[in-house]
């Protein structure tokens, strides 16, 4: 059955929660690594530094510059300094969360308690990644398999989430450690879930023993995190890591109460008659003689908690409703679930009811309990096997020619584009254009779209990337006329003549935009670039007058990195102008923000690097 296998990007601006400092005694449940020195590393060597700001040049290879200050760790290695970096915590199971810069061609690693490589490369416009691109997980090595086929268990990202060198991409980390009774090994380590710029790129993937690279190829319960430092230059920022070392809580001496009829209201379970009474393993609907609709259960036994602190429960149930007490305190009433409810307890046991009400036909039972706690990782306490499956497959559109799709599309900022016009192309580097105002509002590379919501049941006329994606901002005319270059960039098409005059294809069905705006005809052209590296766009003015204007962009900072070549807010994307453009490029100051403007008569091109 085919599976969504990724999820929404995240936008430039990331907040992202400073709970603590990391210190030689462990870690609290989560904290973030202090990057003010390197005290929180183990020995550093002369190759890594403490920074307030990093550059990697897109053009030249291997070449990273930082500034002085704080809050970056930066390595560069050189022929007499390329150490490896080991935190002074320990690990086992965890979480993490960090930004990352690579140089142009550079390569790192990630080592899981310096054993299991998650792949750091520069994989920028890699059509088909492989293990050791950005994200993979590297091969290990078996020397009792035949000469040549020794290397084994490397694990491709599913698509190239990665960016251009020089801007931060963003990482999320799940890993759970390997199990030990008695000093045996009774269960491999495991890759839970790997997030590269919003997008799922890794999932459940077992690790049966280091991989190639490791620090020692026995395996243990808790060791370093290590970070590669002999390859190429690379940066971090915002570590921040979730250790997960308690005890789950745990559930016994279930009793499960079985009720026949229809029960919508909880007054109403008083008057049914009990036809079964049961002692259960598991808060579960396989139970012999429950019917498929028409019953409520009831659960009652005692959960045991090993660690004080505040947990969260979620009870997600399927076809009718249900309630949750714990400690004779009701956490989710009844006809009130699939919520997160939290509770503080001391640790030890405690009364738990859970109530399940099915009377809705057509979906089978279902009943699910999550927890996650102090240091407890959300795990289901529940049967697991209640999960249900998904009734349909998504719809996923791909592009191995060039392909146009008309939908709804819904950015983040909460707007949604109606007049939408989606253009995927076999190089994998997609667009969307918002035929309303003239505007390119985001581009990604990877898969092109998912139009489940579109064509699913009813539907809602929407679709989604699938992909990396980067926002443009606000949609708005991208060309306006200012009497100077400090009136108010107009926010809408009023008093401006647009009327947008659809597209046009080329011999490679590859669209062109028309529109007419202040008595001028405008022609949009959107391109890959030969080198895959973004998009180049041609706009052609025909019977334009004076005082008009393009914005490039809109934006929080702006800044000129090498002549013609701007990199956009905090290291999100670039905007390279070409050199045979005769247009002087304006970065003005507009209310906090900033915006990159040009003049503009007839002709002017420009490239989207991402």
């Amino acid at each position: 059955m085919l599976r969504k296998f990724f999820s929404s990007s995240s936008v430039a601006k990331r907040f992202i929660l400073f709970v603590g400092l990391i210190s030689c005694q462990g870690l609290s449940a989560q904290q973030k690594i202090d990057l003010s020195d390197l005290s929180s590393f183990n020995n550093p060597g002369g190759n890594w530094h403490i920074a307030g700001d990093v550059f990697a040049d897109i053009s030249k290879s291997h070449t990273m510059t930082f500034t002085p200050g704080v809050g970056v760790l930066v390595n560069l290695p050189n022929p007499t300094d390329r150490e490896d970096l080991y935190t002074k915590f320990k690990h086992g199971d965890i979480d993490i969360e960090l930004d990352c810069m690579m140089a142009k061609e550079s390569n790192s690693g990630i080592y899981l308690q310096g054993r299991y490589e998650l792949q750091l490369l520069d994989s920028w416009a890699v059509l088909n990644p492989k293990s050791s691109d950005i994200a993979g997980i590297y091969e290990r090595y078996d020397e009792t398999r035949p000469q040549g086929r020794q290397n084994v268990d490397g694990h491709a990202p599913r698509q190239n989430a990665s960016k251009a060198p020089g801007l931060w991409q963003h990482f999320k980390i799940a890993f759970q450690a390997p199990r030990f009774e008695g000093g045996v090994k009774v269960k491999n380590a495991r890759i839970i879930r790997v997030e590269l710029n919003g997008v799922l790129v890794q999932e459940n993937i077992e690790l049966y023993a280091p991989t190639a690279g490791a620090v020692e190829n026995n395996e243990v319960a808790e060791d370093a995190l290590r970070i590669q430092g002999d390859h190429g230059q690379v940066a971090f920022r915002n570590m921040v890591i979730t250790n997960y070392n308690k005890q789950q809580p745990s559930l016994s001496s279930l009793t499960a109460t079985l009720y026949k009829g229809k029960f919508e209201e909880e007054s109403t379970i008083a008057t049914g008659k009990v036809f079964q009474q049961k002692q259960v393993a598991l808060i579960t609907t396989n139970i012999d003689g429950l019917p498929d609709n028409d019953f409520l259960v009831k659960y009652a036994g005692t959960i045991h908690v090993s660690e004080a602190g505040q947990y969260k429960f979620n009870l997600d149930t399927k076809g009718g409703t249900e309630k949750l007490t714990i400690d004779k305190n009701t956490l989710l009433a009844f006809g009130k679930g699939n919520q997160d409810v939290s509770i503080n307890l001391n640790a030890g046991d405690y009364p738990i009811e859970v109530v399940y009400s099915k009377y809705n036909g057509w979906e089978k039972p279902s009943v699910i309990l999550k927890v996650v706690g102090p240091g407890i990782r959300e795990f289901i306490i529940s049967d697991a096997s209640n999960i249900p499956v998904d009734a349909e497959d998504p719809i996923l559109v791909s592009a191995s020619e060039n392909t146009i799709l008309r939908s709804f599309m819904d950015l983040p900022i909460g707007k949604r584009i109606t007049h939408s016009v989606s253009v995927g192309t076999p190089e994998k580097v997609h667009y969307t254009y918002d035929l309303d105002n003239g505007m390119m509002v985001q581009a990604w590379r990877g898969g092109f779209l998912d139009a489940s919501p579109m064509w699913i049941s009813r539907g809602d006329g929407s679709s989604a990337p699938i992909g990396v994606v980067e926002y443009f901002g606000k949609p708005s005319l991208m060309i306006n006329k200012l009497a100077n270059q400090s009136e108010e960039w107009s926010a809408d098409t009023v008093g401006s003549g647009f009327v947008p005059k659809g597209y046009v294809l080329d011999e490679q069905d590859r669209p062109s935009f028309k529109y007419k705006i202040y008595g001028a005809s405008v022609t949009d052209r959107i391109r890959v670039t030969e080198d895959r590296y973004g998009l180049e766009r041609e706009i052609t003015i025909e019977n334009g007058s004076d005082n008009l204007y393009y914005r490039l962009a809109d934006a929080w900072t702006i800044s000129e990195v090498s002549p013609g070549l701007f990199i956009i807010d905090d290291k999100y994307y670039y905007i390279k102008i070409e050199s045979s453009n005769s247009v002087h490029p304006i970065v003005r100051d507009v209310k906090g923000r900033k915006e990159l403007l040009v003049p503009i008569k007839d002709k002017f091109t420009y490239s989207i690097l991402f």
